[in-house]
Protein backbone atom coordinates (compact mmCIF):
# COMPACT_ATOMS: atom_id res chain seq x y z
CA UNK A 1 0.00 0.00 0.00
CA UNK A 2 2.72 2.43 0.96
CA UNK A 3 4.85 2.13 -2.54
CA UNK A 4 1.38 2.66 -4.04
CA UNK A 5 0.52 5.54 -2.12
CA UNK A 6 4.15 6.82 -2.89
CA UNK A 7 3.96 5.91 -6.79
CA UNK A 8 0.56 8.10 -6.91
CA UNK A 9 1.89 11.33 -6.00
CA UNK A 10 5.64 10.98 -7.07
CA UNK A 11 8.82 12.14 -6.51
CA UNK A 12 7.91 15.14 -4.19
CA UNK A 13 7.93 12.60 -1.77
CA UNK A 14 11.45 11.84 -1.72
CA UNK A 15 12.16 12.58 1.54
CA UNK A 16 9.08 10.81 3.19
CA UNK A 17 10.25 7.70 1.14
CA UNK A 18 13.54 7.76 2.30
CA UNK A 19 12.50 8.58 6.07
CA UNK A 20 9.96 5.29 5.86
CA UNK A 21 12.45 3.17 4.54
CA UNK A 22 15.02 4.04 7.22
CA UNK A 23 12.42 3.53 9.98
CA UNK A 24 12.04 -0.32 8.41
CA UNK A 25 15.95 -0.48 8.76
CA UNK A 26 15.62 0.79 12.27
CA UNK A 27 12.68 -1.69 13.31
CA UNK A 28 14.53 -4.60 11.98
CA UNK A 29 18.12 -3.27 13.60
CA UNK A 30 16.77 -3.33 17.17
CA UNK A 31 15.19 -7.08 16.69
CA UNK A 32 18.78 -8.39 14.76
CA UNK A 33 20.89 -6.91 17.77
CA UNK A 34 18.07 -9.25 19.70
CA UNK A 35 18.57 -11.94 17.68
CA UNK A 36 22.14 -11.87 18.34
CA UNK A 37 21.53 -11.21 21.87
CA UNK A 38 22.75 -7.70 22.12
CA UNK A 39 21.99 -5.08 24.35
CA UNK A 40 22.79 -2.33 21.46
CA UNK A 41 20.60 0.91 20.32
CA UNK A 42 20.54 1.12 16.41
CA UNK A 43 21.35 4.52 16.33
CA UNK A 44 24.72 4.59 18.51
CA UNK A 45 26.11 2.23 15.45
CA UNK A 46 27.91 5.25 13.38
CA UNK A 47 29.74 6.15 16.86
CA UNK A 48 30.53 2.92 17.74
CA UNK A 49 32.12 2.12 14.63
CA UNK A 50 34.05 5.15 14.67
CA UNK A 51 35.62 4.14 17.86
CA UNK A 52 36.55 1.38 17.29
CA UNK A 53 39.35 2.83 14.78
CA UNK A 54 40.67 4.70 18.08
CA UNK A 55 40.44 7.82 20.16
CA UNK A 56 38.37 10.62 18.61
CA UNK A 57 36.98 13.93 19.95
CA UNK A 58 33.70 14.95 19.88
CA UNK A 59 34.93 17.82 17.19
CA UNK A 60 36.42 14.85 15.08
CA UNK A 61 33.40 12.40 15.48
CA UNK A 62 31.04 15.70 14.70
CA UNK A 63 33.25 16.64 10.98
CA UNK A 64 33.38 12.32 10.39
CA UNK A 65 30.07 11.86 10.50
CA UNK A 66 28.59 15.03 9.90
CA UNK A 67 26.16 15.95 12.10
CA UNK A 68 26.28 18.23 15.23
CA UNK A 69 28.37 18.14 18.62
CA UNK A 70 24.69 18.29 20.56
CA UNK A 71 23.29 15.47 18.79
CA UNK A 72 27.28 13.82 19.29
CA UNK A 73 27.95 14.16 22.82
CA UNK A 74 23.82 13.10 23.57
CA UNK A 75 24.62 9.62 21.95
CA UNK A 76 28.15 9.58 23.58
CA UNK A 77 26.05 9.98 27.11
CA UNK A 78 24.11 7.01 26.68
CA UNK A 79 27.04 4.79 25.57
CA UNK A 80 28.78 6.13 28.10
CA UNK A 81 26.03 5.26 30.46
CA UNK A 82 25.89 1.68 29.16
CA UNK A 83 29.78 1.60 29.68
CA UNK A 84 30.79 1.14 26.30
CA UNK A 85 33.19 4.05 25.99
CA UNK A 86 34.88 6.25 28.61
CA UNK A 87 36.28 9.73 28.22
CA UNK A 88 39.98 11.27 29.23
CA UNK A 89 41.83 14.58 28.94
CA UNK A 90 43.27 15.79 26.62
CA UNK A 91 46.73 16.82 26.66
CA UNK A 92 46.35 19.10 23.13
CA UNK A 93 43.75 20.62 24.19
CA UNK A 94 42.78 21.02 27.90
CA UNK A 95 39.13 22.14 26.71
CA UNK A 96 37.97 18.78 25.39
CA UNK A 97 38.49 15.25 25.43
CA UNK A 98 39.29 12.09 23.62
CA UNK A 99 36.59 9.62 23.38
CA UNK A 100 37.93 5.44 23.25
CA UNK A 101 35.36 2.47 23.71
CA UNK A 102 35.90 0.92 27.01
CA UNK A 103 36.80 -2.68 27.84
CA UNK A 104 33.66 -3.15 27.56
CA UNK A 105 32.92 -1.60 24.25
CA UNK A 106 36.03 -3.87 22.75
CA UNK A 107 34.61 -6.90 24.27
CA UNK A 108 31.22 -6.14 22.56
CA UNK A 109 33.00 -5.07 19.53
CA UNK A 110 33.98 -8.99 19.29
CA UNK A 111 30.16 -10.19 19.60
CA UNK A 112 29.13 -6.93 17.15
CA UNK A 113 31.59 -7.66 14.27
CA UNK A 114 29.60 -10.97 13.65
CA UNK A 115 26.54 -10.26 13.26
CA UNK A 116 28.13 -7.37 11.03
CA UNK A 117 29.62 -9.70 8.74
CA UNK A 118 25.83 -11.53 8.44
CA UNK A 119 24.13 -8.34 7.77
CA UNK A 120 26.92 -6.86 5.09
CA UNK A 121 25.99 -10.25 3.12
CA UNK A 122 22.56 -10.03 2.93
CA UNK A 123 22.98 -6.67 1.92
CA UNK A 124 25.48 -7.93 -0.97
CA UNK A 125 22.48 -10.26 -1.43
CA UNK A 126 19.97 -7.85 -1.57
CA UNK A 127 21.88 -5.53 -3.88
CA UNK A 128 22.76 -8.38 -6.62
CA UNK A 129 18.72 -8.59 -6.62
CA UNK A 130 18.23 -5.51 -6.98
CA UNK A 131 18.55 -3.91 -10.61
CA UNK A 132 19.88 -0.55 -9.43
CA UNK A 133 23.15 0.07 -6.48
CA UNK A 134 21.47 1.64 -3.72
CA UNK A 135 24.77 2.01 -2.02
CA UNK A 136 26.36 3.48 -5.43
CA UNK A 137 22.65 6.00 -5.94
CA UNK A 138 23.15 7.01 -2.13
CA UNK A 139 27.13 8.13 -2.58
CA UNK A 140 25.72 9.90 -6.00
CA UNK A 141 22.83 11.76 -4.19
CA UNK A 142 24.87 12.83 -1.29
CA UNK A 143 28.13 14.19 -3.59
CA UNK A 144 25.60 16.05 -5.50
CA UNK A 145 23.92 17.45 -2.11
CA UNK A 146 26.98 18.57 -0.70
CA UNK A 147 27.66 20.24 -3.43
CA UNK A 148 24.09 22.26 -3.14
CA UNK A 149 21.85 21.55 -0.79
CA UNK A 150 18.11 20.49 -1.39
CA UNK A 151 17.02 23.51 0.38
CA UNK A 152 19.05 25.64 -2.20
CA UNK A 153 17.83 23.68 -5.25
CA UNK A 154 14.04 24.31 -4.71
CA UNK A 155 15.23 28.17 -3.68
CA UNK A 156 16.26 28.44 -6.71
CA UNK A 157 13.75 26.28 -9.23
CA UNK A 158 11.23 28.16 -6.98
CA UNK A 159 13.38 31.88 -8.32
CA UNK A 160 13.52 30.47 -11.55
CA UNK A 161 9.52 29.68 -11.97
CA UNK A 162 8.38 33.07 -10.33
CA UNK A 163 10.91 35.26 -12.23
CA UNK A 164 9.47 33.46 -15.72
CA UNK A 165 6.60 34.96 -14.73
CA UNK A 166 7.91 38.24 -14.53
CA UNK A 167 6.48 40.74 -17.99
CA UNK A 168 9.30 43.69 -18.70
CA UNK A 169 7.34 46.58 -20.80
CA UNK A 170 8.55 50.03 -21.53
CA UNK A 171 6.49 53.03 -19.96
CA UNK A 172 2.80 53.97 -20.30
CA UNK A 173 0.74 57.01 -18.24
CA UNK A 174 -1.11 53.92 -16.49
CA UNK A 175 2.37 53.21 -14.50
CA UNK A 176 3.40 56.46 -13.78
CA UNK A 177 2.29 56.42 -9.83
CA UNK A 178 3.87 53.16 -9.28
CA UNK A 179 7.28 54.56 -11.15
CA UNK A 180 6.79 57.55 -8.36
CA UNK A 181 5.52 55.05 -5.86
CA UNK A 182 8.27 53.08 -6.09
CA UNK A 183 10.83 55.13 -5.58
CA UNK A 184 9.75 57.36 -2.87
CA UNK A 185 9.61 53.93 -1.13
CA UNK A 186 13.27 52.80 -1.29
CA UNK A 187 14.51 56.43 -0.94
CA UNK A 188 12.52 57.44 1.90
CA UNK A 189 13.47 54.15 3.55
CA UNK A 190 17.65 55.02 3.47
CA UNK A 191 17.59 58.75 2.69
CA UNK A 192 15.44 61.58 1.87
CA UNK A 193 14.06 63.06 -1.39
CA UNK A 194 16.20 65.52 -3.07
CA UNK A 195 14.90 68.08 -5.52
CA UNK A 196 16.41 65.74 -8.77
CA UNK A 197 14.06 62.72 -7.59
CA UNK A 198 11.10 65.39 -7.49
CA UNK A 199 12.14 66.52 -11.34
CA UNK A 200 12.60 62.92 -12.00
CA UNK A 201 9.51 61.45 -10.47
CA UNK A 202 7.17 64.14 -10.80
CA UNK A 203 6.99 64.68 -14.44
CA UNK A 204 8.71 61.50 -15.87
CA UNK A 205 7.63 62.28 -19.47
CA UNK A 206 9.02 65.73 -19.69
CA UNK A 207 12.44 64.75 -17.79
CA UNK A 208 13.00 61.13 -19.30
CA UNK A 209 11.25 60.37 -22.11
CA UNK A 210 11.03 63.39 -24.11
CA UNK A 211 14.78 63.60 -23.46
CA UNK A 212 15.44 60.98 -25.43
CA UNK A 213 15.28 58.47 -22.28
CA UNK A 214 13.38 55.55 -21.85
CA UNK A 215 11.64 53.80 -18.56
CA UNK A 216 10.78 49.90 -18.37
CA UNK A 217 8.04 48.49 -15.53
CA UNK A 218 7.86 45.17 -14.39
CA UNK A 219 5.14 42.96 -13.82
CA UNK A 220 4.12 40.39 -11.80
CA UNK A 221 0.89 38.90 -11.96
CA UNK A 222 -0.38 42.26 -13.67
CA UNK A 223 1.29 44.37 -11.13
CA UNK A 224 3.91 46.94 -11.46
CA UNK A 225 6.36 45.68 -9.02
CA UNK A 226 9.82 47.38 -10.41
CA UNK A 227 10.60 50.04 -12.22
CA UNK A 228 14.10 51.31 -13.67
CA UNK A 229 14.89 54.38 -16.52
CA UNK A 230 17.58 55.15 -19.01
CA UNK A 231 18.58 59.06 -18.44
CA UNK A 232 20.00 60.66 -21.84
CA UNK A 233 22.75 63.09 -20.41
CA UNK A 234 24.28 65.96 -21.13
CA UNK A 235 27.73 64.47 -20.91
CA UNK A 236 30.01 63.92 -23.68
CA UNK A 237 31.75 60.83 -21.67
CA UNK A 238 28.26 59.56 -20.29
CA UNK A 239 25.91 60.21 -22.16
CA UNK A 240 23.32 57.84 -20.45
CA UNK A 241 22.63 56.55 -17.09
CA UNK A 242 21.03 53.52 -15.12
CA UNK A 243 18.79 55.58 -12.76
CA UNK A 244 15.44 54.99 -10.84
CA UNK A 245 15.50 51.37 -9.80
CA UNK A 246 13.27 50.21 -7.91
CA UNK A 247 11.72 47.03 -6.46
CA UNK A 248 8.36 46.52 -4.42
CA UNK A 249 9.91 45.09 -1.11
CA UNK A 250 7.24 42.51 -0.88
CA UNK A 251 8.57 41.04 -4.23
CA UNK A 252 12.11 41.10 -4.17
CA UNK A 253 14.14 37.74 -4.68
CA UNK A 254 12.68 36.98 -7.71
CA UNK A 255 15.68 38.42 -10.39
CA UNK A 256 13.44 41.33 -11.32
CA UNK A 257 16.10 44.14 -10.51
CA UNK A 258 18.10 41.88 -12.65
CA UNK A 259 15.99 42.08 -15.32
CA UNK A 260 15.17 45.60 -15.32
CA UNK A 261 19.18 46.32 -15.55
CA UNK A 262 19.34 44.08 -18.48
CA UNK A 263 16.37 46.28 -20.20
CA UNK A 264 17.49 49.28 -19.85
CA UNK A 265 21.51 47.79 -20.58
CA UNK A 266 19.50 46.70 -23.90
CA UNK A 267 18.15 49.64 -24.58
CA UNK A 268 20.79 51.48 -24.51
CA UNK A 269 22.97 49.63 -26.58
CA UNK A 270 20.28 50.40 -29.38
CA UNK A 271 20.19 53.81 -28.87
CA UNK A 272 24.23 53.53 -29.93
CA UNK A 273 25.91 53.90 -26.51
CA UNK A 274 29.53 52.56 -26.10
CA UNK A 275 28.93 53.08 -21.91
CA UNK A 276 26.64 53.39 -19.10
CA UNK A 277 26.78 54.96 -15.70
CA UNK A 278 24.94 55.01 -12.70
CA UNK A 279 25.21 56.67 -9.28
CA UNK A 280 24.59 54.81 -5.67
CA UNK A 281 25.47 54.42 -2.35
CA UNK A 282 27.64 51.44 -0.33
CA UNK A 283 24.80 51.02 2.38
CA UNK A 284 22.80 49.67 -0.28
CA UNK A 285 24.93 46.32 -0.40
CA UNK A 286 22.57 44.25 -2.42
CA UNK A 287 22.08 46.85 -4.98
CA UNK A 288 25.48 46.90 -5.58
CA UNK A 289 26.32 43.43 -6.07
CA UNK A 290 23.45 43.73 -9.06
CA UNK A 291 25.14 46.07 -10.38
CA UNK A 292 28.34 44.14 -10.50
CA UNK A 293 26.57 41.28 -11.69
CA UNK A 294 25.38 43.39 -14.42
CA UNK A 295 28.95 44.20 -15.41
CA UNK A 296 29.47 47.82 -13.77
CA UNK A 297 32.85 48.61 -12.03
CA UNK A 298 33.65 51.63 -9.65
CA UNK A 299 34.64 55.23 -11.36
CA UNK A 300 35.76 58.28 -9.59
CA UNK A 301 35.73 62.15 -9.93
CA UNK A 302 32.53 63.12 -11.58
CA UNK A 303 29.84 65.64 -10.08
CA UNK A 304 26.48 64.42 -8.87
CA UNK A 305 23.14 66.25 -7.86
CA UNK A 306 22.93 63.96 -5.33
CA UNK A 307 23.94 63.77 -1.56
CA UNK A 308 23.11 60.37 -1.14
CA UNK A 309 25.71 59.23 -3.80
CA UNK A 310 29.11 58.08 -2.72
CA UNK A 311 29.50 55.90 -5.35
CA UNK A 312 29.78 55.46 -9.43
CA UNK A 313 29.60 53.39 -11.70
CA UNK A 314 30.05 52.57 -15.86
CA UNK A 315 29.40 49.37 -17.59
CA UNK A 316 31.72 49.45 -20.90
CA UNK A 317 28.77 47.94 -23.54
CA UNK A 318 30.40 45.98 -26.19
Amino acid sequence: MAMKFFNSIGKVAIGSRIRLLGEKFSEDAQEIYELYGLQFNPKWFSLFILLSEGEKTVTELAESIGISHVAISKTLKELTSAGLVKKKSNKEDKRSRKISLSDKGNSFLKDIQLQCRDVEKVVEEISSQAKYDLWKALEEWEYLLEEKSFLERVKQTKKERETSQVQIVKYDPQYKKAFRDLNIQWITNFFEMEEADFRALDNPEAYILQNGGEIFVALFQNEAVGVCALLKRNDEIYPFELAKMAVSQKIRGKGIGYLLGQSVIEEAKRKGATNLYLESNTILGPAIKLYQKLGFKKVVGLNTPYKRCNIQMELEIS
